[in-house]
């Protein structure tokens, strides 16, 4: 009988496999169809107020 369990995972292999699940996503970023700014997509952009081509918060400068 075996003290080892069956299939047993180096120490590297087990904490590359783990490392997968810690990394940091960079956000998506479009330009935004009236001003040209970077924003992230579906959200009114922080700079002119639009989305989808259409102002829908007013920003006051």
């Amino acid at each position: 009988m075996s003290i080892c369990p069956k299939g047993r995972m180096s120490k590297s292999k087990r904490n590359k496999r783990k490392a997968q699940s810690w990394k940091i996503v960079t956000p998506t970023l479009v330009t935004c169809s009236q001003c040209g700014e970077l924003m992230q997509p579906h959200r009114a952009c922080r700079n002119c107020g639009a989305y989808n081509r259409k102002t829908v918060i007013k920003i006051e400068d």
